[in-house]
């Protein structure tokens, strides 16, 4: 598949975008008729790391440094085409372009510094840390036979240009983002009990495994389910020698109990159930808070774990601030954002239950291994869930777990 199609509900991850295109290798069809992808991502080596960037000027420098030049060079070339524009005029008599039909050509004269008079200062993107294509080049050339030997490839099955439904099935920057903390904390999260939800394509599960002990790397959906096990299962070669284990199961933000029938794929074991409510230390979620209804389900969802915990734990969530044009603002917001903002408010604020949060947000400056654009819209959070002594906690907390995060009106 050369091309891919686009509709006007289609959403493509950046990171896909980005890929060159010989990485997009179509291997399948799955249940619902999407076309599957495997792309493979390398984790950078120190080496390769310290030649993705530059050892003198930080990125930041680079960027405003490359967007001063370029407003410079605009405003040197709207200055000489204004003299040009003023040296022909005083000519008196000149003949006029027509063009090729005959009609009269017209060359505007170029706009003044648009920081004059239209309110809004030009727009320079800031990359944290820049995606390096020659490393990606080296990848592209590695056989595919040969990535089993090494392990510092990951392999991933995802879909690409799917509608919103179905985002999980593609690989997000917020993903590697977490990874790429995880990767730089090693000693933090080592023989650790992790719980993953909104785990998607299983990236960030997979990279958990090779320093923790158990990852329960949960979702919804059969068929997005089917596709993280693939990929689990595609990267036993990293996970195995590390004694790291992913388990695939099916977790439900808008349900509230955990899905234990023998005879449904994906279920809880008993066992299971009770090791992740005794033994989970960490949970992490990545890029999973683009929908007002799901992120209600998030943080309900996370409030019932953390209350039933009768252990301190942290939960990691990396979150990317997507900015959109609306009718109803008339003005760009990020209103997908702003609710994430309010939950982990409403969270924090909690008094009535079982358990106290306390929220931080958490710099991005820790290595990168991943290759990707690491922009800085990319967040990452952190929350702090603490049991509370019987004495202090309130009878009524289930009430509260249902009110959590409820919309604004």
């Amino acid at each position: 598949m050369d091309q891919i199609t686009f509709h006007y509900d289609t959403v493509l991850s950046d990171v896909h975008m980005f890929l060159p295109n010989a990485l997009h290798l179509m291997t399948r069809l799955n249940h619902v008729g999407q076309p599957v992808f495997i792309s493979k991502f390398k984790i950078l080596s120190d080496v390769e790391r310290h030649d993705n960037n530059d050892p003198g000027k930080s990125l930041e420098e680079e960027e405003e440094e490359k967007c001063t030049n370029l407003k410079k060079d605009w405003e040197k070339d709207t200055n000489t085409s204004q003299d040009n524009v003023g040296e022909e005029g005083g000519e008196g008599n000149v003949e006029p372009c027509l063009d090729e039909d005959g009609d009269l050509d017209i060359t505007h004269r170029p706009r003044k510094n648009p920081v004059e008079g239209s309110g809004r200062d030009l727009v320079c993107p800031i990359i944290l840390k820049q995606f390096n294509p020659a490393l990606e080049q080296e990848e592209e050339n590695t056989d595919d036979e040969d990535d089993t030997c090494f392990k510092d490839i990951i392999r991933i099955e995802h879909t690409m240009a799917t509608p919103l439904e179905d985002v999980g099935k593609q690989v997000w920057r917020g993903a590697f983002l977490l990874a790429d903390f995880i990767l730089s904390k090693p000693e933090m999260f080592r023989g650790a009990t992790v719980l993953e939800l909104g785990a998607g394509t299983g990236l960030t599960s997979i990279i958990m495994a090779t320093i923790a002990k158990t990852v329960y790397c949960t979702d919804v959906g059969e068929d997005l389910l089917s596709m993280c096990k693939r990929n689990v299962a595609l990267n036993r070669h990293m996970t195995e020698p590390a004694g790291g284990e992913v388990r695939v199961r099916q977790l439900d933000w808008l349900q509230h109990d955990l899905c234990a029938d023998p005879d449904v794929e994906f279920s809880w074991t008993e066992e299971e159930i009770a090791d992740m409510y005794d033994n989970t230390s960490f949970i992490i979620a990545a890029d999973v808070c683009y929908d007002d209804d799901l992120t209600d389900g998030l943080f309900r969802t996370l409030y019932r774990l953390c209350s039933n915990f009768t252990h301190t734990s942290s939960i990691f969530i990396s979150i990317e601030k997507r900015m959109n044009f609306t009718l109803r603002h008339m003005d760009v917001s990020c209103e997908a954002y702003n609710h994430f903002s309010h939950c982990l408010s409403q969270l924090q604020d909690q008094v009535d239950g079982r358990c106290s949060f306390r929220v931080e947000q958490l710099p991005s400056n820790f290595a990168q291994f991943l290759l990707y654009e690491r922009i800085e819209q990319l967040e990452l959070w952190k929350v702090t869930a603490t049991p509370l002594p019987f004495d202090k906690a309130q009878p009524d907390s289930h009430q509260s777990s249902v009110t959590l995060c409820s919309p604004q009106s």
